[in-house]
């Protein structure tokens, strides 16, 4: 199989700010993401789906390394302050780099 590198970069944060942080995403170079509900517990506590004031949600997008900085760089600056947040990234190998 030859696959292209690529990154997976993976933030869980607050619910509330996700259409603000998408935009940022897409801004900043993601080509797609893909979002769905976390829980878990951490630095600021347990933190439930269940209620919208205080549901997390992970955020994945597969990009290159240079977008991959780019978005590091952007949220701790301007989010990780505010909101909890974490942020990481995988390396993984893609079929259709074009697509990323």
């Amino acid at each position: 199989m030859n696959a292209d590198p690529r990154k997976l970069v993976t933030i869980i944060t607050e619910a509330a700010i996700e259409r603000r942080l998408l935009d940022d995403l897409k801004r900043l170079g993601a080509h797609g993401y893909t979002v769905s509900d976390a829980r878990g517990e951490g630095t600021r506590g347990i933190r439930s789906a269940g209620w919208e004031g205080s549901s997390n949600i992970r955020i994945e997008v597969v990009c290159d390394e240079a977008t991959a900085e780019a978005m590091a760089r952007h949220l701790k600056s301007h989010y990780y302050a505010h909101y909890a947040m974490i942020m990481y990234f995988s390396d993984v190998g893609v079929l259709r780099p074009e697509k990323f």
